[in-house]
């Protein structure tokens, strides 16, 4: 029998059984959809991952007061709270000089929660934080409209700020918000440059912020420390010593808090491979874990195709007899109940994709982007396939043997 007329056979029993073939694929829809998913998510996040560590320098290092291994557990950041100290720009005036493997170097401060307004429009809780120009750099910041605050403007405390996109358009949804004034905490701001427009990753907006010089941002908030807390950035002048300027950057800052050899360092030196390498660490695990329960229900999917395959071959019992009696051999009966289990997964598994895809587009418009490769999709629906062979070999094996006399008499 030619494989097109045994796929027709297997469709044509799916169809008179349209009931039965939608409960029978739950299992399997189910599973490879929670599979292509997961997947997605993590290769999604993966990518969000680099390409921001790509946005802000690939061969950037940042110091800070807390660094990964800090955050261990809850013995290790109650010792780094007593351990470690905020940074100070007097220790960014001390390592700028020093820094000969360093070829960019600027400092910043974390965001304060601030009111933000323009006449009668007013936005609340909006992070502020404050940035030397050259960070911009280092990030590599590319406005949408405007540009970013210089260095001039710093030195003298200008009241200028850089907004995120989500700002601008609020507060001036008709007009250009260069060059206009916006009052933040009581006091007026020029806006120099608007970011451009980043999305949101995990329901948290990315574009509601306000970004003002480094120095205009201490003067106005008071000292960089707590919540306000001072940090430092840098790029290495050649990528392939990378690795050397950041041990510089830590060998310089440990002269600085005068530790003595042996003695476990008072604050955080991040960099991108420890990024990723924590990210790594963080979902291998996941991955493990989130595979395994998809890979559960594909499982008992596969096992409640073989029992219908099994009640499909008794209830066609004289079918196949009469298949038989008209000269089909037993390799045909195989195929077909082979060919029709197949059928069954493979339809469950393109099925299970689609409705993947459709989760990862939702997922991506109020979470994270997520990423449907190819591949996924490949073993997504090899796998399902797979699983109908393994499902269906027992019970077209077990129609195949079946006596032609003894099947003909059956009811």
């Amino acid at each position: 029998m030619k494989l097109i007329e045994t796929l027709k056979l297997a469709l044509a029993a799916i169809w008179a059984h349209k009931l039965r073939s939608v409960l029978t694929l739950l299992g399997m829809i189910i599973g490879v959809a929670a599979v292509v998913v997961v997947v997605s998510l993590i290769q999604g996040f993966n990518t969000y991952i680099d390409e921001k560590i790509a946005g802000i320098g690939a061969k950037s290092y940042t110091i800070g007061r807390f660094g990964f291994e800090d955050w261990k557990d809850t013995d290790s950041i109650a010792a780094a709270q007593r351990r470690n100290k905020d940074l100070t720009m007097e220790d960014y005036e001390f390592m700028k000089p020093r820094l000969t493997l360093t070829d960019k170097f600027g400092a910043g401060a974390r965001p304060q929660r601030s009111q933000v307004k323009r006449g009668s429009e007013v936005l609340e809780d909006v992070p502020v934080d404050g940035k030397m120009p050259i960070v911009g750099e280092i990030e590599k910041v590319e406005p949408a409209e405007g540009r970013y605050f210089i260095e001039a403007e710093d030195e003298t405390t200008a009241r200028v700020a850089y907004i995120g996109a989500d700002v601008a358009e609020k507060l001036f949804p008709r007009m250009s918000p260069v060059g206009e004034e916006v009052v933040i905490n009581g006091l007026p701001y020029r806006v120099v440059g608007v970011a451009t427009a980043k999305g949101t990753v995990f329901g948290i907006p990315q574009d509601t912020f306000v970004t003002l010089p480094l120095r205009t941002f201490r003067r106005n908030y008071g000292a960089l420390k707590n919540w306000r807390s001072f940090y430092m950035v840098g790029t290495a002048r050649d990528d392939k010593m990378f690795d050397e300027a950041v041990e510089e950057a830590k060998h310089w800052m440990r002269i600085r808090r005068e530790l003595k050899k042996g003695e476990k360092d008072n604050f955080g030196l991040m960099t991108p491979d420890a990024i990723t390498g924590l990210r790594d660490r963080l979902f291998g695990t996941i991955f493990i874990v989130a595979a395994t329960v998809p890979g559960i229900a594909l499982l008992v999917g596969g096992i409640v195709i073989m029992n219908i395959m099994l009640v499909s071959v008794t209830e066609r019992t004289k079918e196949i007899g009469i298949r038989k009696a008209l000269g089909a051999r037993r390799t045909d009966i195989l195929k077909q109940f082979l060919v029709e289990a197949i059928t069954l997964s493979a339809i469950g598994g393109a099925t299970g994709v689609f409705i993947a895809w459709g989760l990862g587009k939702a997922v991506s418009a109020f979470l994270i982007p997520t990423y449907l490769s190819l591949t996924a999709v490949i073993v997504a629906v090899t796998v399902s396939g797979g699983i109908g062979v393994l499902a269906g070999i027992f019970p077209a094996w077990k129609a195949a043997r079946l006596d032609p006399i003894e099947a003909l008499r059956a009811d």
